[in-house]
């Protein structure tokens, strides 16, 4: 079995990152081992058979730091993130379970905060938190807060999803701008003050799927571009295919505020976490059509066409402002570490 690219062949925190060294873990060592059933494909939420195909069940694992940040905080991140993947995997979130690891001397008021944070956001998800857990440990043992969460919901009509439906031609949606997640946590943690900068975008985008479900049938592909950004997602959708993507660099949405800053930082906003849209590839005919209903809704108000599947088998390509082009790759190390 191949190492992971690392001298000692240990763990490195870009194993957690989204981009190639997380690739090599997934693929490696665990899809040889897990790799079948509702597993095949790696989708972001199992559909599970024993009824008719009809659950939808995910889990996700929540670090953030800093707890908190301009725009929501760790309790938000564990319903949105489940949610979300719930979502882009054709289901309908209904019950989430919430799993808090404290450490020693965590403030309750900050715990309180982050409850009532979990509570608004599920009301708003429209899910019930029906079981849960909490375990403390040894000061110096956590940062904090962990919170693991997961979650089951009930399968969308019509929606098959998989990247072997892909086809040249196909149109490429995002919800909204990209990156303002990790620019927001970025800001933060480093203490960089550019007075009104980067908000989070974490919110669900349940609402975004459900309101295209007449056209379900032509919708081929949804993922959440968290980890890795819209570079790792389009990169994994296109690897081990015959098919490739052209991104159009006037058509990628982003706010005045995560661009200055990615900017002053020099980082590809393509590989900055979002954690509040979602990516959709859709047959090129009723594109528009899917575009027009997302801008109608407050969760979709900015969202574009990034670009086309190609046939330029697994590469990523990004026309240039100039007429030029570039090659959209992963990054190999961790760009922006526990950012949820």
């Amino acid at each position: 079995m191949r190492a992971m690219h690392s001298l000692d062949n240990k763990i490195q925190l870009a194993h957690g990152g989204g981009g190639r060294l997380s690739s090599i873990l997934i693929n490696d060592e665990i899809v040889p081992r897990f790799g079948k059933g509702p597993l095949t494909g790696l989708p972001d939420a199992a559909t599970l058979g024993p009824i008719s195909g009809k659950i939808v069940f995910s889990i996700d694992s929540y670090v953030v730091s800093p707890y908190k940040f301009n725009g929501g905080n760790i309790g938000n991140l564990a319903v949105h993130g489940t949610v979300n993947d719930i979502s882009v995997s054709g289901g309908r979130a209904k019950w989430l379970s919430i799993g808090l690891i404290l450490e020693e001397g965590f403030s309750v008021s900050k715990l309180q905060l982050i409850l009532d944070s979990i509570k608004s956001s599920a009301d708003e998800c429209g899910v019930e938190i029906v079981t849960g857990d909490t375990k403390v440990v040894k000061k110096g043992q956590c940062d904090g807060i962990y919170i693991n969460s997961s979650g089951i919901g009930e399968k969308i009509k019509d929606f098959h999803l998989s990247k072997s439906r892909l086809s040249e031609g196909d149109a490429i949606i995002v919800s909204g701008n990209i990156g303002d997640h990790g620019m927001a946590i970025l800001s933060v943690r480093e203490g960089i003050d550019m007075g009104n900068g980067p908000v989070s975008d974490t919110a669900s985008v349940q609402n975004l799927v459900l309101a295209i479900q007449q056209y379900a049938l032509q919708v081929k592909f949804m993922r959440d571009p968290t980890r890795g950004g819209v570079a790792a997602v389009l990169n994994e959708i296109v690897s081990g295919t015959k098919v490739g993507v052209t991104l159009d660099s006037n058509k990628i949405p982003v706010s005045p505020e995560a661009n200055a800053l990615s900017e002053i930082l020099g980082i590809d906003i393509l590989n900055v976490a979002c954690e509040g849209r979602m990516i959709l590839i859709c047959d090129k005919g009723v594109a528009n059509n899917i575009l027009s209903i997302w801008k109608s809704l407050p969760e979709g108000r900015n969202a574009s066409i990034l670009g086309y599947i190609n046939n330029e088998a697994q590469r990523v390509i990004l026309k240039t402002i100039t007429g030029g082009s570039r090659l959209v790759d992963v990054p190999t190390g961790e760009l922006l570490p526990r950012i949820c």
